[in-house]
């Protein structure tokens, strides 16, 4: 290598020379020769390699001569995979012989070559400004091979140069089980990844003790972000665990997996850049990372691009050999009594219940615990319904051969699961009960049954103190319609009250067979009969008769929505939808088509549905009176194929984030409230308080999307409004003001032609523990700095007419056109504008049977206010 110094005086002495030995080699172009002279000269040179082994850890062993004065850079080719060569280790030279040694497998000899640099005029191989020596002598904060920046050690690092570094960085427990309940009682830290498409791709080592979500991270550091969008460029983000027990690729105990989010899928390609750039950045592994393809949405990627895979250097570590070696993983750390018992196929366990299940099933109603000893994941749906209802679940190899199992099958329990241990002893009955008291309300609850109001009302004839008459869906729905927001966010429609469910269930003499059937000891004491015994209960409520006035007054309802609507009828309980009962998704609702003809029928099967195995179990468990639980119905037109469903809840129930909304979004019909198994909805932290730019942030995207935000900006601007006037108007309603745990969960759609939708609104079940949770009625309808400037060019006009429009707020823009006598010419629907000045240009002629443009009016929407400015138009 020739130092710099050296350089620049060689080219002088060739300047001084040139025409000399131009002479003498007969040069035409003396120039080209100073070109041909120093093309040679390099910076960097290959050094032999004087011996290449492999260890036993199976990684490659590359020796070179080597000089004190210089250090050493082992660049890999991956050859035939078509992906880029990386530099994957460096020493500092010394005197005699120095070894390079690399952290994965051995590729075979030809695929490395080893670069000399001198120390004193160090490269910069990562091409972030800093040469290379300087951040050899500073890991942590720096690495040769990452191009990240310097961040502060709380929020993480740039090179974990040991063990012991990782294990301060990583994170091990239950507190992640609400954000990542994979990640539950696995030692792991999280990384972030960004301009993966670049020459200078970067990869930051979270610090999990501070940052357990990526969003946090991401705005304590401040990495760049795309202006405006709230997400990253080219982002990959994703986790690295440590398996004590399970065998790594070099065939001793102690793996290291790394995979991105559960819905995220990337290429081979980048699936291998990550792997370079976490091996190279971790120094003390010795073959021993591998990759995990997450069973959600990798798997199958992963799965069609194995050749890429086999052709590679990449272990695979897939589930069953994270659970090969495992004979006993805690998926939900608490205790329960109950009676322990197999479950079988097509049986219904009861919430007393402590089942062993040989498989998963499908759907898993509320157990007292779950033995389960086929592997299941912390993501899995039996997992997550454990989860929900706080009973012990784990995963134990063989259970049905452990003796500490099988001998106590049939008999009352006390089960614990914890770590590294479950715990199962016998129990009594009386024990059992004490139990369960401990989890139910004391007293018998008995819900209110207004049936004072005869008649079905419009909704805006319903307002929010006649829940107990209709149901607190229907009356909510009603209430939001007078919130002021835009006439088609809310549904019109009607609603049903308790009093025809109950004079239909009166004529029909279900009252009494109910009674007798819910004091039945069989049908107490078996799931099984309870389950087959609804099921006839509902096929009578559907068959029943109604009375002469109850089919006129529904005829008369059905009419009013026209002959060719559909009609959603929606369960409307008084059991569900209330400050300390959510009763969400136990009652089911119907649409009634066209061709089934009088809307009775539609009708009987929402009243059949109170009686639901789901519902009736939950009702049991809560001690709810069954006999005084009624069905209201809330009746509007039924919306299809919209583009996105989605749930908000007023608060940030899961990350706990000050002053947010939380939004769950998916794409077309699939329910966020009721998802299919392979469902994995957007998510959104949306900030309440009043910021014209970078208002929410996507904390993960939709599995069903291609990490795309599958919501417009401009029905996010709309949202936020809407879920502060909810929040607070609610809070008075409900009586909460001085409750600082009041949240809304807020379902809405976005239809097939672009509208909000605001389906109904509940409180939120579940304490919010964020410090605040500030939204006032001050700054929903009290904006400040709004500004409107409208500028025409030229005016007088003759037929082009451009308008320079100035926000100094953001918002939904409307344009309209007006006439000398006021009539209305044209409106324009112009969309969501960002803060700032914006060139909108027009054709004065259109729409000109309808008079001479006059005045233009610009209006500006929130979502909740509209601020306008009028602008006279001259025409010549």
């Amino acid at each position: 290598m020739i130092p710099k110094l050296y350089f620049f005086i060689l080219i002088a002495f060739a300047l001084i020379y040139l025409k000399r030995i131009s002479r003498i080699l007969s040069l035409r172009h003396p120039i080209l020769f100073i070109f041909i002279f120093f093309a040679k000269i390099s910076y960097a040179q290959k050094t032999p390699i004087l011996s290449f082994s492999i260890d036993q850890n199976k990684r490659a062993r590359i020796e070179v001569k080597s000089d004190s004065n210089k250090y050493y850079i082992l660049k890999v080719d991956h050859k035939k995979l078509n992906v880029k060569s990386y530099f994957s280790a460096m020493v500092i030279g010394k005197t005699g012989l120095s070894t390079l040694t690399e952290t994965t497998k051995a590729y075979p000899k030809e695929h490395y070559e080893v670069l000399e640099f001198d120390i004193k005029q160090a490269k910069d191989s990562d091409k972030d400004g800093v040469n290379d020596i300087i951040e050899f002598k500073n890991p942590i904060n720096q690495s040769p091979f990452n191009a990240a920046k310097k961040i502060e050690f709380k929020d993480g690092v740039v090179q974990i140069i040991d063990k012991t570094l990782f294990k301060k960085l990583s994170y091990k427990g239950s507190e992640i089980v609400k954000i990542d309940p994979h990640l539950a009682n696995l030692e792991f830290l999280k990384f972030y990844i960004i301009g993966e498409g670049t020459d200078n791709a970067q990869i930051y080592f979270m610090n999990c003790e501070t940052h357990k979500l990526h969003e946090t991270f991401k705005k304590a550091t401040q990495i760049n972000t795309i202006k405006g969008s709230g997400i990253l460029e080219s982002e990959m983000k994703g986790e690295i665990v440590f398996h004590p027990d399970v065998i790594s690729s070099n065939g001793t105990k102690g793996a290291y997996r790394f995979a991105f989010q559960p819905y995220d899928k990337f290429t081979f390609t980048k699936v291998q850049l990550a792997f370079d750039l976490i091996s190279s950045n971790m120094p003390f592994l010795n073959n021993n990372l591998s990759y995990y393809p997450m069973p959600n949405a990798a798997l199958e990627l992963y799965n069609k691009e194995k050749p890429f895979y086999e052709a590679s250097r990449i272990p695979i570590l897939l589930e069953k050999d994270i659970f090969a070696e495992i004979d006993y993983l805690a998926l939900n750390q608490t205790e329960s009594y109950g009676l322990i018992t197999e479950l079988e196929r097509n049986t219904r366990p009861s919430p007393r219940d402590i089942v062993i299940c040989k498989l998963l099933p499908n759907e898993m109603p509320r157990t007292g615990g779950i033995i389960s000893i086929t592997p299941q994941t912390p993501l899995s749906h039996v997992n997550l319904r454990a989860s929900q209802d706080n009973v012990p679940n784990a995963y134990i190899k063989n259970g049905l051969d452990n003796p500490k199992i099988k001998n106590l099958i049939g008999k009352y329990v006390h089960y614990v699961v914890k770590q590294s241990e479950f715990i199962l002893e016998e129990a009594t009955k009386e024990q059992v009960n004490a139990w369960f008291d401990l989890q139910r309300p004391k007293q018998i609850q008995t819900p209110v049954n207004d049936v004072s109001f005869k008649k079905i009302l419009r909704l805006d004839d319903i307002d929010f103190g006649m829940a107990k008459a209709f149901g607190s869906k229907c009356a909510n729905v009603a209430s939001m319609r007078k919130f002021g927001f835009e006439k088609s966010t809310i549904p019109d429609g009607f609603g049903i009250p308790f009093h025809f469910y109950r004079e239909f269930m009166l004529v029909n003499g279900l009252f009494d067979k109910i009674s007798t059937i819910i004091t039945d000891s069989v049908f107490i004491d078996n799931a099984a009969v309870r389950v087959e015994i609804l099921q006839e209960l509902r096929n009578e409520i559907i068959k029943g008769e109604m009375p002469a006035w109850m089919m006129s007054e529904l005829s008369d309802m059905q009419k009013k929505f026209g002959k060719s609507a559909a009609i959603r009828c929606r369960s409307s309980t008084n059991n569900e939808d209330l400050p300390n009962f959510s009763g969400a998704g136990l009652y089911d609702s119907k649409t009634h088509k066209i061709s089934e003809g009088h809307i009775s029928k539609t009708i009987k099967e929402v009243f059949a549905s109170l009686w639901n195995f789901r519902a009736f179990e939950e009702r049991d468990f809560f001690k709810v009176d069954h006999l005084n639980t009624s069905m209201g119905i809330l009746c509007h037109p039924n919306y299809t194929n919209e583009k996105v469903n989605g749930v908000a809840v007023s608060t940030d129930p899961l990350y706990h984030t000050n002053n947010s909304f939380y939004l769950n979004n998916q794409i077309g019909e699939d329910l966020i409230t009721n998802p299919n198994s392979s469902s994995e909805p957007e998510e959104i932290l949306m900030d309440n308080k009043r910021k014209t730019t970078d208002f929410y942030s996507v904390i993960r995207f939709s599995n069903l999307s291609n990490s795309k935000k599958i919501i417009e900006d401009k029905h996010l601007i709309t949202l936020r409004n809407y879920i502060s006037t909810i929040h607070v108007r609610f809070q008075k309603l409900y009586d909460m003001t001085e409750s600082k745990n009041f949240s809304m969960e807020i379902e809405y759609k976005i239809t097939k032609n672009n509208t909000l939708i605001i389906k109904q609104a509940r409180p939120w079940i579940g304490a919010n523990t964020s410090e605040e949770n500030n939204v006032t009625e001050d700054e929903i309808f009290n904006p400040k700095n709004i500004v409107i400037e409208a500028r025409f060019s030229p005016n007088p006009f003759s037929e082009d007419l451009e308008l320079k429009l100035t926000l100094e707020m953001e918002g939904l823009v409307t344009l309209l056109g007006y006439n000398l006598n006021g009539g209305i010419i044209f409106r324009k629907d112009l969309g969501y504008y960002p803060k700032g000045t914006h060139t909108i240009k027009l054709n004065s002629v259109e729409n000109m049977g309808k008079g001479q443009l006059s005045i233009v009016k610009v209006s500006v929407s929130d979502g909740i206010k509209e601020f306008e400015t009028t602008n006279k138009i001259i025409k010549k």
